[in-house]
């Protein structure tokens, strides 16, 4: 295996298990060991910057939040793609008209229209509560919207997305989904982060579970899907590892000599 320079993660379902609150004492242990090599750790999410977890004695070198619509270090913002105004409104009117709500991201807030199980139960894996916000419509005629996030299920895309000309639904849980800029993702992301960096394609590995990280795994060199992966991931990963519930990651990292 190529040196590796930069690993991407995906948070729920990859780094933390889904049915667990924090993150295991050996994928802690992994991390630790790989920021010991001078190994560049970053987080690739849908989470908001401001639902991202602390992990104890670890400092990321970078976070792609919102599906990589808003992407920074510790020292700049590297990537902000929002959403064409007209199509957040667009979005808005379909997901009324269905009888969802649904909540807009920006750099520094979650607001929300209303609320339904679906979209609750989706803002409790990032410990969040959902605030419905006064100032909603404010919010999106004039901020930028870097994410949508609602409940949802497949068969409602087609209805969400009518007339909507720049946008995209990415989804890795099977109840909600987030939308994002037609032209982004964390594929997109990644692309531009190994340019920034100056970290070639063969030199970077991630590691996520859902669909939504399907672009990321195809852009780096090697990209693992977990166990308890999508089966759409797994068939275009490189390689999969063990389940999240079961220190997928660290005894992946491991058996490959990335980790002593």
């Amino acid at each position: 295996m190529t040196s590796i320079k930069i690993i991407f993660f995906d948070i729920d379902g990859t780094l933390i298990d889904l049915n667990a609150s924090h993150i295991s004492q050996k994928t802690q242990t992994a991390l630790t060991a790989l920021k010991a090599q001078g190994v560049k750790l970053c987080l690739a999410t849908g989470r908001s910057p401001l639902l991202l977890p602390q992990f104890e004695g670890i400092d990321f070198d970078a976070f792609l939040t919102y599906n990589g619509s808003y992407c920074f270090d510790q020292t700049q913002d590297l990537v902000r793609h929002p959403l064409h105004p007209d199509d957040v409104q667009a979005i808005i009117r379909n997901a009324s008209s269905i009888g969802r709500p649904l909540s807009l991201a920006t750099k520094d807030r979650l607001v929300a229209n209303g609320a339904d199980a679906d979209l609750i139960d989706y803002y409790a894996f990032g410990n969040a509560p959902l605030q419905i916000a006064a100032d909603f419509d404010a919010v999106a005629r004039t901020q930028d919207v870097y994410q949508i996030m609602l409940g949802c299920r497949d068969h409602e895309y087609p209805s969400i997305l009518q007339g909507v000309k720049g946008a995209k639904i990415t989804a890795w849980w099977d109840r909600a989904a987030d939308i994002i800029p037609a032209g982004g993702g964390k594929g997109k992301a990644i692309a531009h982060m190994l340019e920034h960096y100056q970290i070639s394609r063969a030199e970077a590995m991630a590691f996520g579970d859902g669909n939504n990280d399907i672009e990321m795994l195809q852009t780096v060199g090697t990209g693992i899907a977990m166990g308890n992966g999508s089966e759409e991931l797994k068939a275009v990963a490189d390689d999969i590892c063990g389940h999240a519930a079961e220190d997928g990651i660290y005894f992946y990292l491991k058996a490959h000599g990335l980790i002593p």
